[in-house]
């Protein structure tokens, strides 16, 4: 065994080696990713067959069950797969205020319940501030251990004083450990604690919850090898001025990424939604300016309202204003519906929104939108009966989208008996299907 010394420095990031130091790395523009490479190296002998594990073929491999356990939140379970993987780590991440630690607390409490020690590390509040919020949402029981520790070994020392089932540290940037330099959540000190507290779960088959901070754009605070070592990376989304939350899986080792989780703030905490089919859509009579689509939220269909209103002005420039839909998307289907269909709305204000909160930005609301439009132009209400999927194209023509069948299968059971998609022809015909007339129909309607 011979030893080696590398001189020089290395950004941990991207791999550049250099003869100085820098506080930015020339290469890839991480900061405090620069490090010395001053410490010896250990080359080590390529080591014989007889004394390492003889690679077989994976049909020799058996199949071992994976047990899950459910964390006592259906619609968290079923964003992870199931349940919880015992020995998983599991990021969870959001914008600061959408309710990350409000949600954990709840999982800690429901496995509390269930018989199973929880141990709760919060780095970013005291003890006396969690117990409050706690006391607020429920969330207290005998099983569940608080602790508010910033350093590392502290926390892996209250790991083995109290021995878990179940480890939630909130948050992995404000976590240090004394093996790394830097401060709390540079990127050393995150890849320090992250593999460490990664490799205390698949040594003791410890499933373990960290919360994630995120950036201006974003995306989740901290190198990227964070999301390559954990097993599960989930993404806490909502707008925090309404109630509705959704958790999303960006990736899951143990089950699929197209799954999402519905939930309510509420004065008591966070509550699960089940079936939120009811939270898009206004509960009024039918007027003019509204349509309904059936979007897609991962697997889950749901009912959304688009609303839509025209109002004439005298200005050079009429506004195009828009919520939760895209305003390109939007424009373009005012220049599809006024240069195929007759809709005339150069000279009026556009406003397009949507009921619930909720963001619509796949293609296949494009009918529904456009038949708001219509409805609003012509002042017409569609059937209180009628919804519509499909995407738009600049010929107007409708064409079909991802999981049509799933689509008019929940129209259906929520009431919908007349669905628009892409049978129902070019663009003009559907608008003539949507607005039935008493002569006999034209090709293009006249609005």
């Amino acid at each position: 065994m011979a030893r080696t010394a590398t001189p020089g420095y290395a950004c941990s990031e991207c791999g550049w080696t250099g003869a100085k130091w820098f506080g930015r790395c020339p290469e890839c523009q991480a900061w405090g990713s620069v490090l010395e490479r001053g410490a010896p190296t250990v080359s080590i002998a390529p080591a014989r067959v007889a004394d390492a594990r003889v690679a077989r073929p994976i049909t020799r491999y058996a199949v071992g069950d994976v047990q899950r356990v459910p964390s006592g939140i259906a619609e968290f379970d079923r964003v992870l797969g199931g349940g919880i993987v015992p020995g998983a780590a599991i990021l969870l991440s959001g914008e600061p205020g959408v309710g990350k630690s409000t949600l954990l607390l709840e999982v800690a409490s429901r496995a509390a319940a269930n018989g199973r020690r929880v141990l709760y590390a919060s780095a970013e509040e005291s003890t006396g501030q969690v117990r409050l919020r706690a006391e607020r949402t429920g969330a207290l029981h005998d099983e569940l251990y608080l602790a508010s520790e910033t350093d590392l070994a502290t926390i892996l020392g209250q790991v083995d004083a109290v021995r878990p089932d179940l480890l939630i540290v909130d948050s992995v940037q404000t976590v240090s450990s004394a093996l790394s330099d830097g401060q709390p959540g540079q990127p050393a000190q995150v890849r320090e604690v992250a593999g460490t507290l990664v490799r205390i779960a698949k040594e003791r088959d410890l499933p373990v919850l960290l919360v994630g901070h995120v950036t201006k754009d974003g995306s989740i605070a901290g190198p990227r090898l964070l999301e390559h070592l954990v097993d599960v990376v989930c993404s806490f989304e909502g707008d925090r001025q309404t109630a509705l939350r959704f958790v999303r899986a960006m990736k899951n080792r143990f089950g699929p990424t197209d799954e999402v989780g519905c939930f309510e703030m509420t004065g008591d905490g966070i509550a699960e939604v089940p079936d939120p089919s009811g939270l898009f859509l206004s509960r009024g009579a039918p007027v003019s300016g509204t349509c309904v689509t059936i979007a897609m939220e991962g697997r889950r269909a749901l009912p959304v309202e688009v609303q839509a209103l025209i109002v004439p002005t005298k200005a050079p420039q009429p506004r195009r204003v828009v919520s939760g839909v895209d305003g390109a998307r939007v424009a373009m289907l005012l220049a599809v519906l006024e240069r195929r269909c007759g809709v005339r709305v150069a000279e009026a204000d556009v406003y397009v929104s949507t009921v619930g909160g909720i963001r619509l930005v796949e293609p296949g609301a494009d009918l529904a939108i456009a038949l708001a439009i219509a409805s609003a132009a012509r002042d017409v209400a569609l059937p209180h009966e009628l919804a519509a999927v499909g995407e738009i194209s600049l010929a107007g023509e409708v064409r079909p989208v991802a999981g049509a069948r799933q689509r008019v299968a929940e129209g259906r059971r929520l009431g919908y008996t007349s669905i628009l998609d892409a049978d129902a022809g070019p663009l003009g015909h559907a608008l003539g299907r949507a607005f039935p007339r008493p002569r006999a129909a034209r090709e293009v309607p006249d609005f």
